[in-house]
């Protein structure tokens, strides 16, 4: 069995996060649709897609950029979800699970960016 890449690692743990962060917004209450809700999907998935887009780039310069917005956006979503919990939208539970995935995502896109 071939072991797992750095780059496939990364994304299967960001595809985690923006699945995470999907189901649990679908408890957030109704005002919230185009407010908390609306925010935290498409942060968590501009961090996702950003790094797709980023890795599938040739040039250093564009993958840096690209990786940056996706750590920025990371770092959004994971405000939001800490915002979310703090507004009683999630349990506690939640919360430290969707942060301790922002934060290994955060230190691996961060790791990347450090060599570029």
């Amino acid at each position: 069995m071939k072991q797992e890449s750095y780059h496939e690692k990364l994304q299967n743990k960001m595809d985690d996060y923006v699945h995470l962060v999907y189901s649990f917004t679908k408890q957030f209450p109704k005002e919230e649709l185009y407010g908390t809700t609306s925010q935290l999907r498409r942060s968590a998935l501009s961090t996702v897609l950003n790094y797709i887009e980023g890795y599938a780039r040739g040039r250093e310069k564009v993958r840096k950029h690209f990786l940056e917005i996706s750590f920025g956006s990371l770092k959004e979503s994971r405000y939001l979800i800490e915002f979310s919990f703090k507004e009683s939208f999630i349990s506690k539970d939640v919360c430290d699970k969707a942060v301790a995935l922002a934060d290994e995502i955060g230190a691996m896109v961060w790791g990347i960016l450090r060599k570029l």
